[in-house]
């Protein structure tokens, strides 16, 4: 049943809970870095699902190992294994610190997995329970990883918070020292701080806290929900300091549109968990999404995905920094590969509204900055495209 704009809008009013702005584009199909709206309207996407399409829309690759394992076994329950499920966990420990997995279908999910870890370890090391987080983090909306957002505005009306959470101000090692107490099992860091406008962690700071983790005896935290799976131009982002940590999540682009989601832990924090006591998910890692988890990691060796996430992330910022020099609006420019963040103060509603309506996708962060997450085999030509709409929007305010 081929249905009207307003039909549509009409249905979302009276059925849908309002957790979303419904006067945006109906998107209906799209492919690569390209996507259309119900009126026929075509968009560079430089949003890609908030980092989670990061292969491009509709990747020929991901869709065709989706086609396949939908029409061969889609779901079984963690009661059986599957068979996709341990090579995706291989592949990523190969392509990370060579950790052991357990699957989820969110970040939100990923990071609990992490927080239980910590609580787990904590209580068989001197029963401690309470683990530091920073100051504009986002780490998700369930209770636990809401109390670990430090940004109140996410947390308003849902109080009181899950306890055990203390906060340190991001890139300040003194701060998280001083957050340090004897009930004190983990630190919890984004390496760059997406939702709290595209701040990445500075190498001191990181690599300051891998040390103050190891003289404290505490676990450190990796939330690369986000920054993982090659959007910063390493597979994960703490790749780029000299430092590993105990545990990373990951989710968004892991099934480049399907939901999917993992928990990495150093392999004898694997021992904690218990089968079927401990953890679980009923849909986490079942064969449909690992299928497309395979097909992403296949991708990433067979297309040169990094190098191209490195060519193209210097070009943009070379590109961006002319922008910077034309026009007084814009204060900062930072981020790691194509997570890229522009500070541009009170304008930036007004410049999505333009890029939108000139057929450019972009997204904000935090208060006041444009947040670009183009796909990472984003090309030259289209690059050229955005920053040609960005100088028309910017002008404009």
């Amino acid at each position: 049943m081929n249905l009207t704009e307003e039909q549509i809008r009409s249905l979302y009013g009276d059925y849908m809970i309002p957790a979303f702005n419904f006067s945006m584009p109906i998107m209906v199909r799209a492919s690569g870095s390209e996507i259309w709206d119900i009126n026929g309207k075509r968009y560079l996407d430089f949003t890609m699902g908030i980092s989670v399409c990061s292969l491009g829309h509709c990747h020929p690759r991901v869709s065709q190992a989706i086609a396949e394992q939908a029409s061969t076994l889609m779901h079984c329950s963690n009661v059986f294994c599957n068979v996709n499920g341990p090579r995706l966990a291989k592949a990523i420990s190969d392509a990370s610190f060579g950790g052991k997995l357990f699957f989820a279908n969110s970040g939100a999910e990923a990071n609990e997995g992490m927080i239980k870890t910590a609580r787990l370890w904590g209580t068989a090391n001197g029963g401690r329970h309470e683990i530091i987080c920073f100051r504009t983090s986002f780490h998700g909306r369930t209770l636990a990883t809401l109390a670990a957002t430090r940004q109140p505005k996410f947390r308003d009306g849902m109080e009181p918070d899950m306890p055990g959470f203390r906060e340190a101000i991001f890139n300040d090692l003194e701060s998280a020292r001083a957050a340090v107490t004897d009930q004190t099992c983990a630190i919890l860091v984004e390496p760059v701080q997406g939702e709290g406008g595209v701040f990445p962690a500075t190498v001191p700071f990181l690599v300051g806290l891998r040390k103050l983790c190891d003289e404290k005896n505490l676990l450190l935290l990796l939330d690369e929900v986000q920054t993982g799976m090659g959007r910063t131009g390493a597979m994960f982002a703490y790749q780029h300091y000299p430092m590993t940590p105990d545990a990373i999540s990951m989710a968004k682009a892991m099934g480049n549109g399907i939901p999917l989601a993992a928990f990495e832990l150093r392999k004898d924090l694997a021992d904690l968990f218990q089968p079927g006591i401990t953890h679980g998910s009923t849909f986490g890692g079942n064969p449909l999404a690992t299928a497309a988890g395979l097909a992403v990691m296949e991708a990433f060796r067979e297309e040169k995905i990094l190098e191209n996430v490195r060519q193209m992330s210097q070009y943009l910022q070379e590109r961006l920094q002319f922008l910077h020099a034309r026009h007084a609006v814009i204060r900062d420019i930072r981020g790691l590969g194509l997570m890229l963040g522009i500070e541009v103060g009170d304008s930036v509603a007004e410049l999505v509204k333009s890029c939108r309506e000139a057929g450019l996708l972009v997204l904000t962060a935090g208060k006041g900055v444009l947040r670009l997450l183009p796909s990472l085999k984003v090309t030259r030509e289209e690059i050229d495209k955005a920053i040609a709409i960005l100088d028309k929007a910017l002008a404009k305010v």
